[in-house]
């Protein structure tokens, strides 16, 4: 394990209500969400653990590389818990419809524990807007792979 991913954990506390921002990132950075049914897998896989009651997903945008997250954690479930059931349930569903068993996530995530005074519907904005700063449409209307419930 490299030094970046072990002082990421460092400070890494699970608080049940907090809510998160999460940046994880597909190995090697392959554009595996460029597949349209791949994308929709991950996106079944948030919402899966919406529906166990594990988490609320604030929003999301899922670029063809990697994944922004804005979760609140419902649950006394770890956030490192959460982040392995995600990454673990949605690369198990994507292998079986790629038909192999490559990596699908690089090891570890990055987390910001949102606080109090930050304004969560301004992150919320910039983190949706990623495909527009990217250049990958030029409408979010025309990108797929985002939802927020404040917008």
């Amino acid at each position: 394990m490299n030094f970046h991913a072990k002082e990421l954990r460092k400070s890494r506390t699970s608080q049940v209500g907090a809510i998160y921002a999460i940046t994880t990132v597909t190995y090697e950075r392959q554009t595996i969400f460029n597949d349209f049914k791949s994308a929709r897998l991950l996106i079944q896989t948030l919402r899966q653990s919406q529906l166990e009651q594990q988490s609320e997903t604030i929003g999301f945008v899922l670029m063809p590389d990697h994944l922004h997250w804005m979760v609140r954690l419902n649950h006394p479930t770890k956030l490192s818990r959460l982040m392995m059931i995600i990454k673990g349930r949605s690369a198990r569903q994507i292998n079986q419809l790629r038909n192999n068993k490559e990596p699908i996530w690089q090891k570890g995530y990055y987390d910001h524990c949102l606080r109090d005074d930050e304004d969560l519907i301004k992150n919320m904005r910039y983190i949706v807007a990623n495909p527009l700063r990217a250049g990958i449409v030029q409408s979010l209307k025309l990108y797929p792979h985002w939802d927020c419930v404040y917008l």
